[in-house]
């Protein structure tokens, strides 16, 4: 059997089981709430919280108290040590190194094999058995996988253990089947200056078959335009006329998506969403043409969802999965296979479905605007921008937002820093469709909006190219999976840009 024919064939082997899951998701996650319970009883925080004696989630719920990383950090820090068996029964060796997109201070994310081969890897493989579902002409693993990874800097405290960005950690373990077909060389993959890493990898790639991408849309972009620049083709599919698929992930991709059409102009690309952390996979496009992402049940991930109202209560009291609501906002509440117990990593989800369970992210529970009441998200002003792209002509290279503060006499208002890669044909109308779509879409800040009593028109700053990347390059976050925070409650942010553009 041909080696393409046998990969199209275990990937279909797959597809009977998301199936499964699809049509069984209660029993799904009870399954894995209790494979979890008995793996972690002998640990020492399964042996504090009595897991043995845990029957049922509703138990789980009451004896175990929600967590953030401040309280899972001196586990972490002592398996970073070399302790083990304190979370998780089988060694730690790998932590996912994250800031996520609004605390400087890194954290450290114990991954467990369980973890990589369970659920990150698995993840993998489920948007190419997907994609095979979708494309059955596919001829993907004839040609190469082009990965996008952070860099891996190797723990000083033990000889055994590494810390990196997940996806760096990915690449050092990925399986043989996987290794044989990706690009570029691992060295290259894992290099730790960004700017350098760019020209490698372009060069690198630019001659090979690549017939796939994986990798966060906004550093994607700046590697396929050096290939551009270094090959003077036109576009993409002149250097690749083979690529069928961009797998994406990290950021909306809302603000991409023209530039991504642009740079492979053939609905022949497909494009793939992953909803993947540190902490977890959790979700994946299962349409070329879907805005959601089904919730992946059988990743050794227990879910538990906080309605986002609730937040600011100490011990909220969480919703399963049976209980959720189509529309409403949540805040993710995860229990994994690599020990990480309730855990909020901090993202907040919308279901669009419960037959079967879809998703959209819609930000961060501390990526939002909030100083006047109008709880703007970051799926409201991603809306927006796309909203003001298509009638303006107009297409967005990277954004961020804050409050303006009243002042005396002055109303308050947001204030946006917008890069454009092709400016608006008009930016006044581009600004008013934005704000427009948003209003729309939240009746709190269109009520803070009506008459600018509240909220005044938005101010907008349209800054040169290379802005934000060189603001990042100033913070020491290029490349890998490091993002540019969309929205912020203050304006630490803004100033800081401000400040950057007018030096």
């Amino acid at each position: 059997m041909p080696v393409n024919a046998l990969f199209s064939f275990l990937m279909k082997k797959r597809l009977q089981q998301i199936e499964l899951f699809r049509d069984n998701p209660h029993e799904a996650q009870l399954e894995v709430f209790h494979k979890l319970m008995t793996a972690a009883r002998y640990t020492e925080w399964g042996r504090q919280h009595e897991y043995a004696s845990i029957t049922s989630p509703d138990l789980f719920r009451e004896r175990v108290a929600l967590q953030d990383y401040t309280r899972v950090k001196p586990y972490v820090d002592r398996l970073r040590a070399g302790e083990q068996n304190l979370l998780w029964p089988t060694d730690i060796r790998w932590f996912a190194k994250s800031s996520g997109t609004t605390n400087a201070k890194s954290k450290f994310i114990p991954v467990s094999r369980e973890a990589l081969e369970e659920c990150h890897y698995k993840g993998g493989k489920d948007l190419l058995a997907l994609h095979y579902a979708m494309t059955p002409q596919s001829k993907l693993y004839q040609g190469m996988t082009m990965v996008i990874g952070g860099s891996s800097t190797i723990e000083p405290l033990r000889t055994d253990a590494y810390t990196g960005d997940l996806s760096a950690i990915i690449i050092r373990n990925l399986p043989i089947w996987v290794e044989v077909r990706r690009t570029p060389v691992i060295e290259t993959a894992l290099m730790e200056n960004w700017e350098e890493k760019v020209e490698r990898m372009a060069r690198e790639t630019m001659r090979e078959d690549v017939r796939s991408i994986a990798g966060v849309p906004s550093w994607t972009l700046i590697i396929l335009k050096r290939i551009l620049e270094l090959t003077g083709k036109r576009h993409m599919l002149e250097v690749w006329p083979n690529l069928e698929l961009f797998m994406h992930g990290g950021v909306s991709f809302r603000p991409y998506r023209e530039q991504f059409k642009a740079l492979f102009p053939s609905p022949a690309v497909n494009y793939l969403e992953s909803y993947n952390a540190s902490e977890g996979f959790f979700g994946i496009t299962d349409n070329h043409q879907a805005d959601d992402l089904l919730l992946m049940l059988d990743y050794g991930i227990f879910f538990e969802f906080i309605p986002l109202e609730e937040m600011d209560r100490e011990q909220p009291r969480t919703k399963l999965l049976h209980e959720v609501e189509v529309g409403r906002q949540y805040a993710l509440v995860i229990s994994t296979n690599a020990g990480l117990w309730r855990y909020i990593p901090g993202d907040t989800v919308r279901f669009t479905s419960v037959r079967p369970y879809r998703i959209q992210v819609s930000g961060r529970t501390r990526s939002f605007i909030n100083a006047f009441g109008e709880e703007l998200i970051v799926e409201n002003a991603d809306r927006g921008i796309e909203a003001a792209c298509a009638t303006t002509g107009a297409v967005v290279a990277e954004y961020t937002a804050g409050p303006v503060y009243m002042e005396r006499e002055a109303r308050g208002g947001h204030e946006w820093i917008i890069e454009f890669e092709r400016p608006p044909s008009d930016l006044d109308t581009f600004l008013s469709v934005m704000d427009d779509t948003m209003r729309a879409l939240n009746s709190d800040y269109d009520a803070k909006r009506r008459g600018d009593m509240a909220l005044q028109r938005p101010k907008v700053h349209a800054v040169p190219r290379g802005t934000f990347f060189h603001w990042m390059k100033q913070r020491g976050k290029l490349g890998g999976q490091n993002k540019v925070p969309r929205l912020s409650n203050d304006r630490a942010l803004l100033d800081q840009l401000l400040l950057t553009i007018t030096v």
